[in-house]
């Protein structure tokens, strides 16, 4: 039997903590949990916590990036198999479906920009699911900056998000915001063949 390394189990603490801290900023929100909480849901002490992060930032920057390498997963399942124009459409329905989880809502839609700050937040999103969405951009939307449409649509995803975040019926409102957001899709691939 393999002995395990310190790296191996260091891992493996990072990562029952970024799953306890996505649990409860998940849950609670950023700003009503405390390191302590962290520590307790994992089962680890306060200075176990600490060995591995710096400080609640730092943690939540973590459970952020792994939030969003999740959401650009979900996103690349989503479209699997479909032609480019279908994929990026239903990465985008994907996208807003995601909106409606409570727990990624929070993470990714208010506590990660509101502590991180948009920077660093698109820093993180550049890695995983913007990189995801400017690929699918590029391959439907030839001969324009797809940086710029790129964004352009983030954006748009990124407020469609945050309607829904606030609608008294989030599942009601998705039907409307997706056919919005697909409008959006049908304008700028008419605009791409000009």
């Amino acid at each position: 039997m393999a002995r395990r390394t310190q790296a191996d189990r260091s891992g493996t603490t990072t990562r029952q903590i970024v799953t306890a801290a996505a649990e409860r900023f998940g849950s609670a929100g950023y700003a009503a949990v405390s390191i302590d909480d962290v520590a307790r849901a994992a089962g680890l002490t306060k200075g176990a916590v600490y060995h591995h992060f710096d400080g609640k930032t730092a943690l939540l920057r973590a459970v952020f990036a792994q939030a969003d390498e999740d959401r650009a997963r979900r996103l690349a399942e989503a479209a699997a198999g479909l032609d480019p124009r279908a994929a990026l459409r239903a990465g985008c329905h994907a996208f807003l479906r995601g909106c409606l989880d409570p727990a990624a809502r929070q993470i990714l839609l208010l506590d990660g920009p509101a502590v991180l700050g948009w920077a660093e937040v698109r820093a993180i999103e550049a890695e995983h699911s913007v990189a995801l969405l400017q690929r699918g951009v590029a391959h439907t939307m030839p001969g324009h900056d797809p940086g710029i449409r790129t964004h352009l649509l983030l954006g748009a995803l990124c407020e469609a998000g945050m309607l829904l975040a606030r609608a008294a019926d989030g599942p009601a409102a998705l039907a409307g915001i997706t056919a919005e957001i697909d409008a959006l899709l049908d304008a700028l691939h008419t605009a791409a063949r000009h």
